[in-house]
Formats: C-alpha cells, sequence, structure tokens
C-alpha cells in the first residue's frame, strides 16, 4: 500500500519520465530504506535513505543517502519535512550510520537543507574538449561499449573509487541500476582493455552531439584519451563535456551535500587519521542530542565529556564541524548517483 502512495507522491512532485520512475520503484526502492508521515491514511511526505559505503580516513564507513525526499504540495511549509529528516536521521543514528548524504534537486534547496544541518562539502568539475583536442597513438588497446553488467567491469569500478580517500562507492547491486538508468539516457560504459586486463573505462551518453562523461576512470592519460576518443566516435560528438573530481577553486562546482549523524565515531576517526591535529570543542546539534557536548581532540584520540573541561573551545554546530572536517578532503560524489 505504501508504495503505491509513494509511487503518486512521486509522480505528482517530480518530472520525471515514467520510464524512470518505474526503475526506481523497482530497482531501488523498498520498505526498509522508506520513510514517511501520514496525515490520516494519506502519505502526505516521503523519502528513502538508501545505504551507501564511503571511504573516510582510512576506513569504509556506512552512509545514508536520501532520496526521492517529497513533500505534497497541499502540506508544504508547515515544517513536515524538517520533521521527516528528523525522524530519519533518529533511525540513521539507532542503525550505526554515520553520515547522511544527498543532492539537493535545485540550488535554493542547498539553504533549506543546512537549516537542518547538512554541508555543501561535494564538489565536481567539467572539463569541456574538443575530438581535435584528443589523440592517441598506441594500437594494442581494445574498447569496446556496452550497457549491461559485467562482473570484471564493476570490480575495476570498485577498485579505482576506492583509491579515492573521501568518496561515495558503488555496491554491484547499485551500479546495475546506474546502467538500467544510463540505458533509458541511450549510453554506454566504454572500457579500454590491455590483453585480457581492463584498463579504463568510461561512463558516457550523447546530449546533442555533446559526450557527456559522468565517470572517467583509467590507468593511464593514454588510455583516457582512447576511451574520449571512441566515445566520440560513437556518436559523432562535437565536442565533450567531462566530470572530474575538482582541482583548482575557479573551476568548482557544488554537488552535494553531508550530514554527520553520528559526531564521535566521525571524530575519532578523524583524530586517529589526523594525530597532529588538537582542537577543544563546544559542539551544538539541534535535531540530534547525542551529538551534543564538549569534544577534545588529542595525541590521535577523541573525548567526549558532557562538562566543559578548562581552556578555550571553539563553538561549532554540526554544520561547521562538517564544513571543518570535510573541505580541506575534498570529498567526491559521483554524478552516477543523480
Amino acid at each position: 500500500m505504501f508504495k503505491q502512495q509513494i509511487k503518486e507522491l512521486w509522480r505528482l512532485c517530480f518530472n520525471d519520465s515514467e520510464a524512470f520512475t518505474e526503475l526506481y520503484f523497482t530497482h531501488r526502492y523498498n520498505n526498509e530504506v522508506n520513510i514517511c508521515i501520514q496525515s490520516g491514511e494519506m502519505v502526505i511526505s516521503a523519502m528513502q535513505t538508501l545505504p551507501y559505503p564511503m571511504t573516510f580516513c582510512n576506513n569504509t564507513i556506512p552512509t545514508a543517502y536520501v532520496s526521492g525526499a517529497c513533500t505534497h504540495p497541499d502540506y508544504q511549509g508547515r515544517g513536515v519535512m524538517r520533521e521527516l529528516l528528523s525522524q530519519a536521521f533518529g533511525r540513521m543514528q539507532s542503525q550505526g550510520v554515520l553520515l547522511s548524504t544527498l543532492i539537493p534537486a535545485t540550488d535554493y534547496l542547498f539553504d533549506y537543507y543546512k537549516k537542518s544541518g547538512y554541508a555543501a562539502v561535494f564538489d565536481y568539475m567539467v572539463e569541456t574538449l574538443l575530438p581535435e583536442d584528443l589523440s592517441y597513438g598506441k594500437k594494442d588497446l581494445k574498447i569496446a561499449s556496452s550497457a549491461e553488467f559485467q562482473e570484471d567491469v564493476y570490480a575495476y569500478l570498485a577498485t579505482k573509487m576506492e583509491e579515492r580517500s573521501c568518496c561515495i562507492q558503488h555496491t554491484a547491486a547499485d551500479f546495475k541500476v546506474v546502467l538500467a538508468d544510463l540505458t533509458l539516457s541511450g549510453g554506454e560504459v566504454f572500457v579500454a582493455t590491455n590483453g585480457k586486463s581492463i584498463c579504463g573505462i568510461a561512463v558516457a551518453y550523447s546530449k546533442e552531439q555533446t559526450l557527456q562523461v559522468n565517470e572517467l576512470l583509467t590507468d593511464s592519460n593514454e588510455v583516457e584519451q582512447a576511451l574520449l576518443l571512441a566515445a566520440c566516435e560513437r556518436w559523432n560528438c562535437r565536442k565533450l563535456s567531462v566530470i572530474r573530481p575538482y582541482k583548482q577553486e575557479a573551476n568548482r562546482r557544488r554537488l552535494g551535500m553531508v550530514r554527520i549523524i553520528d559526531a564521535k565515531r566521525v571524530l575519532q576517526l578523524y583524530a586517529a587519521a589526523n594525530p597532529q591535529v588538537e582542537m577543544n570543542m563546544e559542539l551544538t546539534d539541534s535535531l540530534l542530542s547525542a551529538n551534543n557536548g564538549y569534544f577534545y581532540i588529542n595525541n590521535g584520540k577523541c573525548m567526549k565529556s558532557e562538562e566543559r573541561l578548562p581552556g578555550s573551545h571553539e563553538r561549532l554546530s554540526i554544520e561547521a564541524l562538517a564544513l571543518k572536517i570535510f573541505l580541506p578532503l575534498k570529498p567526491y560524489m559521483s554524478l552516477m548517483l543523480n
């Protein structure tokens, strides 16, 4: 019953195609990840909290990605979504989730989610190229393309993604959904092999004669050039738009947000990975009282105290703490999530 009601609410609130809606509710939605608020028998607000692993401070930690957050138009502006987020955070905390992430659908929602403790930390850059900018001389690479799931392709993607030190990861099940969504866009995964070994992949599709590359993972620049050239030739594209982790501030574009769910565990991992850091802070969190208190980081360890110890303290909100920890790490969230 819930599933059908939530699907109808989704159709009312979003402009997604029927094909994508069916894909989502067939492969991503289930009652275990769903949370909703009802008025009588009517579902008036809902979201799904999808589990994703994330590399962070030399560990892989559990996170929950907020998807499909929506409220019936008749109930918007009444604080329903804020209440739903608060309930979701409590559930995440009880499940051992350390962080919540999301991608705001519009720019004004960045400020909206900030009020619930989210911080804009996931950024990317777009590199625009022309086919004539690319060159490739070697003949020993083979390049094939497909939108079908292949175990060795996923294994290569997972290995390369894990090399990113602060990055949302993709499970095999999730990658299958990514491929199904890619098929709806007429896209494919281009795979470069050298002998029997995969040495690069590009997740791409064509839009108005522009090659859109949402993920590019390779062993070398030469493999990268070969993949991009092959994809351009596949659709006769006149230019390329390649998504990458950002490097320079001038090219930075914001994408996603993070919300700390378990401050103590996050700070313990941060302290262990940064033994040189010393910090005394007074942390406040209006939605998760377990995060309130005094935290002391020293010699690779984090201690929490309900009472203030002697010395100066930095006063931080849960959102300000996320900015302080994550922005220097340049965390990355693939556009395959969006």
